[in-house]
């Protein structure tokens, strides 16, 4: 059904006006208590179990969540969670608000079923997410739900003050994380992709950290686990370097991949099916220099519950998806989840 209303309408609107569309749906729905027990029953959306995993000290109820990008101001945690992610990250989130880049911003690339954005961080600021996330917080379901943050760089900030503008919106949002990632592997926003050097990284990430930990230690909150993400376009050589600083400065993980410029479409990063060999090869790389006990995030091309697979069988402690989440639609999350939670149960039994 879904692929007939995507053919017949979606697909025939904007894309990006099709994304509002439907999101503004998610998270209507997932702001009634009672519609939302009732999709997620409809959907059959696994909870706990066999597929739950403890990551960070934190039980997630499975493997499989949704990548940064989809809610960009965590308007709709709720129902998202309500459709079998079992965990959403949100963002990403920059220290001042910001429009983005003009539009269009947004393209479909039917033919393989990718998605072509240049959005340039739109979001509502720091400030705006982190009180969107206090109220979230303030209700028993809502601290239930596992809430990543992923941060970036204000355009407007000069590529030498990244650190203190990173550093504001991890101080703002920590409180209310599960965890934090430090997005420095975005193409649209000049410059950002600069910072996976690694001597413009290190100093990003020890404010990140240090501002994290004042912030939950004067919240009275848990540390927060911060990571890392980078892009698929980075060298094998670059790569083991960004593994090693994480390793040195005792970071928590890495997410592996974002979108890649490796592509003749025009401009922005290209996302779906065409990153999944690069973002496999990535996990697998930085599994083997990062060690057994690292958290890793693999993102990238994952259309559906064979794809996860993969990335869990090259060293991925957790997996996310975004694109084919726009084209298979509102059962794809919760399809995959029941397909993971399906082979930890048949693992426990043997």
């Amino acid at each position: 059904m879904y692929r007939l209303l995507f053919d017949l309408v979606f697909r025939r609107m904007d894309p990006e006006r099709a994304h509002e569309v439907a999101f503004a749906l998610i998270g209507a729905v997932g702001r009634v208590p009672v519609l939302r027990a009732v999709v997620s029953r409809v959907l059959r959306v696994p909870r706990g179990g066999a597929g739950a995993v403890r990551v960070w000290g934190r039980t997630f109820p499975g493997r499989f969540g949704l990548a940064a990008g989809f809610d960009k101001d965590a308007r709709a945690v709720e129902g998202l969670a309500m459709l079998g992610f079992a965990f959403v990250e949100v963002g990403t989130v920059t220290a001042h608000p910001q429009p983005g880049n003009d539009k269009p911003r947004l393209w479909r690339v039917l033919p393989q079923r990718a998605l072509r954005n240049r959005m340039g961080f739109n979001n509502q600021g720091s400030a705006a997410v982190a009180e969107r996330l206090r109220w979230l917080r303030a209700t028993p379901h809502g601290r239930a739900l596992v809430v990543g943050v992923n941060i970036g760089k204000t355009k407007v900030t000069p590529v030498e003050d990244a650190a203190a503008d990173y550093a504001t919106s991890a101080e703002r949002l920590a409180p209310y994380a599960d965890y934090l990632v430090v997005n420095v592997s975005s193409p649209n926003t000049p410059g950002l992709r600069d910072l996976q050097a690694v001597d413009a990284l290190r100093p990003v990430l020890e404010a990140v950290r240090v501002a994290a930990d004042e912030a939950t230690t004067r919240a009275a909150r848990p540390a927060v686990p911060v990571l890392v993400k980078i892009a698929p376009d980075l060298s094998d050589d670059d790569v083991d370097a960004v593994a090693d600083l994480v390793a040195e400065l005792g970071l928590d993980g890495v997410v592996a991949v974002n979108t890649t410029i490796a592509h003749d479409l025009g401009p922005g990063g290209l996302s779906g099916p065409p990153v999944l060999a690069r973002g496999l090869d990535v996990v697998a790389r930085l599994r083997t220099r990062l060690g057994p006990d690292a958290v890793l995030v693999g993102v990238g091309g994952v259309s559906g519950a064979a794809d996860a697979r993969e990335y869990l069988a090259v060293g991925a402690t957790l997996v996310q998806a975004y694109t084919a989440f726009i084209y298979e639609g509102p059962f794809y999350a919760a399809r995959v989840a029941r397909a993971l939670a399906s082979d930890a149960a048949a693992r426990e039994v043997r």
